[in-house]
């Protein structure tokens, strides 16, 4: 069955704005867990512009009360995976974000980036923590055997080409070529989790993708929210996977 991780960064940025614990992102992360979500998803970048190092540790030990998992992602800077190897969550995605960059738009290049990404992977093996890569829907065969063999255990697929024709004539060719590496992904050895910019709207239609693993939502599910309410929009989006998932039955 898929599983829903809430990314709480904007939760956490709302915070920062105030200089002070208001929202709590804890207590967010706790409702969210209440509600159904499998998991929490926190992405601090190296300014820490919204999440933070500090907030790994916390919401950590929130998870592991819950019996959730932690995703924590970023570009593995020796900071960031200082943090990873100290509070050990139960997933570590490995994001090819620069400094600056104002949300992650693009996959790793396997071959480019492998001097970077083997030792990393090979780290995170070692502490236990399961790895996954953020990768482009037009990854190679090739490219997606050397993610194997360099030891990551899946791949997240970046999905904003997905969500930007939802509702176009493009859409149904787009979906297809996420099908069509999903499998390939699976096919060599790989979980395969999803996101960015995925909604209530387009969600449903993207799960017709069979065996992914985990989706990775946030600034839609705290949009949505303010809209509908938090327990409404955690709601729908459990009942649309649990309707994927009956669907593939």
């Amino acid at each position: 069955m898929t599983l829903l991780s809430v990314n709480i960064n904007k939760i956490a940025l709302l915070r920062n704005s105030r200089g002070r614990n208001y929202p709590d992102v804890d207590a967010f992360a706790a409702r969210f867990l209440d509600l159904g979500a499998a998991g929490i998803t926190l992405h601090p970048r190296q300014d820490q512009r919204h999440a933070r190092y500090s907030d790994v540790e916390s919401l950590g030990q929130l998870c592991q009360q819950r019996g959730a998992e932690l995703n924590v992602e970023g570009y593995p800077a020796t900071e960031f995976m200082e943090v990873v190897y100290r509070y050990r969550p139960a997933q570590c995605t490995l994001v090819p974000d620069a400094p600056d960059q104002l949300t992650s738009d693009h996959g790793w290049d396997m071959r480019k980036d492998a001097a970077l990404l083997q030792p990393v992977l090979a780290g995170l093996k070692a502490a236990g923590i399961r790895s996954s890569l953020f990768v482009d829907a037009s990854i190679s065969d090739a490219d997606l055997a050397l993610a194997k063999q360099m030891g990551a255990d899946r791949v997240e697929l970046y999905t904003e080409p997905y969500a930007e024709t939802y509702g176009t004539a493009q859409n149904d060719a787009v979906l297809q070529t996420f099908a069509d590496t999903a499998l390939r992904a699976q096919r060599a050895g790989l979980g395969v989790n999803a996101g960015h910019d995925l909604n209530l709207q387009n969600l449903g239609k993207f799960l017709q993708i069979k065996d992914i693993l985990e989706v990775s939502i946030g600034h839609a599910v705290i949009v949505e929210s303010l809209e509908q309410g938090m327990d409404n929009v955690t709601r729908q989006y459990l009942d649309i996977i649990r309707r994927s998932v009956q669907a593939q039955a």
